[in-house]
């Protein structure tokens, strides 16, 4: 009889679908169609309070918590909706965060209803894949949700741990991370790398060769039978003199062919990476705009979820899309498909919850979609759908032809490649008009006269170590295991928004607030920063998640250790505060007293010592401006757009002078202005003059003289 009651109170109802995001909610309504009902739970809603610790660790370590502020209201209309509902299905992401998510909304709608809840996952928005999980309801996954519950636990333990210490020794407002401290002890060391890194000059020396009307460059390889050593131009002008004038005849000639694997799919970190470094984009833009195409886009009258989950360390695809994708390369290129499917070897430490990244439909092609999208989303788009349909094409097979030609006791070689079998690159053709784009050499035999036209000389200098990029961050962060694929762009995000990194021509800065914190953080607390650890954190949440170990056995492992050191820390560690403020020989202009240097939001800056009475502060003087009969200094601003910054001149608008490269503590040995830091790709970052007359390089034989601290120091 209470069967039939509430089979007949059911009748009419809608089926409530909480998914995470309105986009998603919005596609994926769409799929299901009338008797269903999709609403957004917009990420979290019941999590930690910013505003407390809120860990019982009497209690196990057992988390306090509640509904986040402002979306109270949100929850009672889930709840409500829930309650008019036959039954709820949460379909938030399928991954650690988004099964908290579920847990969090099975609990409150429990608090209200008896309504039956499920939990639906997918790895794609297409209506085959929605209507299949629709089909197969699960319950929610504890083992997940606890693994979700010990890395909060953890890092709010860390984190709201460390900071007050911060406050104490540091400075008011500074904040720190368990996984974004080892992301800034790499990016730190790497700049002291960076900085004791001293270039070495070396030459090398090209010359130039005819057959008949083709004319072509060789580079020397070897002299005297050695690989020629040249350190400096005498050393090049003594081979040229040498062998200027002889006799030049073909040594050698030698065909070689090479066969070139596709690539897996992209799991997240690959993604960034090659986004980072063929379209420019931030980690934080990749998932963004990854995101969107997740979610769904409109492609005409239809909206569609244009590639599977983006968040995933797994290069593992579905036979569905392996049948897929080998039926468009059937089509379009078949003499370039294997005979079986390309399978990809998944590392041990992937979870492998997810497909790799890839294209919801092969036929939605780069050029059928690109009317339908923007600009940066057609561009991410096409390395996904190339990426995935290259990775079961047939290899590339290249063709290098090298010519060895003799000038006296100089041996010089030339290359020329060509592609001979296409392969993948029939769809990622931006690689094979870069293999094409050598000029072929013209046909040459053993023995064969040839005449010499010039010879071409060049210095260079060893470049040191690369700072990192979003690209190198994320890759390095990946081998070493540290964090997952959801925490790559946030670990990036977090130490920009902190200011202990800035961004300077792509590459990852510390800061002096940054490298300051990570000076106390590795001394004090060498355990926490260290990437063995926080690596074999992610090995424990693993075993978490599959139920090998209790959650609170492992954080108890590292609480106790962890708050007595911090407990000795707190009580020993010099305050370094009185260190940052430091006096200077500037007066304020306001009231006379003396100027301090204190570290500030975006750097040093100048500040009345006679604080709060007088509130005065400036930029600090970075270099006197080298504008003829300018009395002003450069000093660091910030446009007021988008905070970019630049150097100008404190005489401005009388003095217009600005540049976009940062002045360092340093003058040209050679004119006396001052020295700035450049960069580009062919050297790197380098030292040069400011004097566009003067064309100073900084090397290691260069004497450079130092300015005094008080004129070229920090930044605002």
């Amino acid at each position: 009889m209470a069967t039939k009651k509430a089979t007949k109170k059911s009748e009419g109802k809608t089926t409530l679908v909480i998914v995470e995001s309105p986009a998603k909610a919005k596609t994926i309504e769409k799929y299901l169609g009338s008797g269903y009902v999709v609403k957004a739970s917009m990420g979290h809603l019941i999590d930690l309070p910013k505003s407390r610790i809120a860990i019982s660790v009497e209690n196990n370590f057992q988390p306090e918590y509640i509904t986040v502020r402002g979306r109270a209201k949100l929850l009672k209309e889930l709840q409500s909706d829930a309650k008019k509902s036959k039954a709820v299905l949460l379909a938030s992401d399928n991954d650690r965060e988004g099964e908290a998510i579920a847990w969090h909304l099975r609990n409150a709608i429990r608090q209200k209803s008896e309504v039956p809840i499920d939990r639906i996952v997918f790895n794609e928005i297409t209506p085959q894949a929605i209507k299949d999980a629709v089909k197969h309801p699960s319950s929610i996954d504890e083992s997940k949700v606890n693994a979700q519950k010990a890395r909060r636990v953890l890092d709010r333990l860390v984190g709201y741990n460390l900071s007050p210490l911060l406050w104490k020794k540091v400075k008011n407002g500074l904040s720190a991370g368990r996984v974004q401290s080892v992301a800034l002890r790499l990016i730190c060391e790497r700049e002291v790398e960076v900085e004791n890194f001293i270039p070495e000059e070396y030459w090398s020396l090209d010359a130039d060769f005819r057959k008949g009307r083709s004319e072509f460059t060789a580079q020397l390889v070897t002299y005297k039978g050695e690989k020629p050593n040249l350190t400096n131009e005498e050393s090049v002008k003594a081979i040229i003199a040498e062998i200027d004038g002889s006799e030049c005849e073909v040594a050698d000639v030698k065909s070689t062919d090479k066969s070139k694997k596709p690539q897996a799919p992209f799991t997240t970190s690959k993604l960034q990476q090659t986004a980072a470094n063929r379209l420019g984009f931030t980690s934080k833009k990749t998932m963004q705009i990854a995101q969107q195409l997740y979610e769904g886009v409109n492609i005409g009258s239809t909206r569609v979820g244009l590639i599977t989950y983006m968040r995933t360390d797994s290069t593992r695809i579905s036979v569905v899309a392996l049948e897929e994708a080998r039926a468009w390369i059937a089509e379009k290129f078949p003499a370039d498909l294997p005979p079986a499917a390309i399978e990809y070897s998944v590392e041990k430490k992937a979870q492998d919850a997810h497909e790799a990244i890839r294209p919801t439909y092969v036929t939605y092609t780069p050029d059928y979609v690109k009317e339908f999208l923007s600009r940066d989303q057609l561009r991410l788009y096409s390395i996904i759908w190339e990426r995935f349909v290259s990775s079961q094409m047939a290899s590339a097979k290249s063709r290098t032809s090298s010519v060895d030609i003799r000038a006296g006791e100089a041996l010089f070689r030339v290359s020329s490649t060509r592609i001979i079998e296409k392969g993948f690159y029939q769809v990622i053709k931006t690689l094979a008009s870069k293999e094409d784009r050598e000029k072929p050499l013209p046909e040459m035999k053993v023995g064969e006269k040839l005449q010499s036209a010039a010879f071409h000389p060049e210095q260079h200098f060893t470049q040191g170590p690369a700072r990192f990029t979003d690209a190198s961050i994320v890759k390095t962060l990946e081998e070493k295991g540290i964090g997952r694929p959801s925490t790559y762009a946030p670990i990036i995000s977090v130490l920009l928004e902190r200011y202990y990194v800035t961004r300077s021509n792509k590459q990852l800065v510390p800061t002096q607030l940054g490298r300051t914190i990570n000076e106390i953080l590795v001394a004090s607390f060498p355990s926490v920063v260290d990437v063995n650890f926080t690596a074999n954190v992610e090995k424990n949440l693993d075993e978490v998640e599959d139920a090998i170990i209790e959650w609170p056995s492992m954080i108890g492992n590292f609480y106790g250790p962890f708050r007595t050191r911090l407990d000795e820390v707190m009580q020993t560690l010099d305050s370094v505060k009185g260190r940052l403020d430091e006096t200077t020989d500037y007066v304020c202009e306001l009231c006379g007293k003396p100027m301090l240097k204190k570290l500030g939001r975006f750097g040093f800056f100048l500040a009345c010592s006679g604080f709060p009475d007088c509130r005065n502060t400036r930029s600090i003087p970075l270099a006197k401006c080298p504008r003829p009969g300018c009395d002003g200094e450069i000093v660091a601003r910030r446009t007021k757009g988008r905070g970019k910054e630049f150097y100008g001149c404190t005489n401005y608008p009388t003095c217009d002078f600005i540049t976009h490269f940062k002045p360092i503590n340093a003058t040209c040995p050679k004119c006396g202005q001052f020295l700035v830091e450049k960069y580009d790709k062919k050297n790197g970052s380098f030292k040069s003059c400011i004097n566009p007359d003067c064309d100073f390089l900084h090397t290691q034989e260069d004497g450079v003289e130092a300015v005094p601290d008080s004129e070229a120091e920090g930044e605002e």
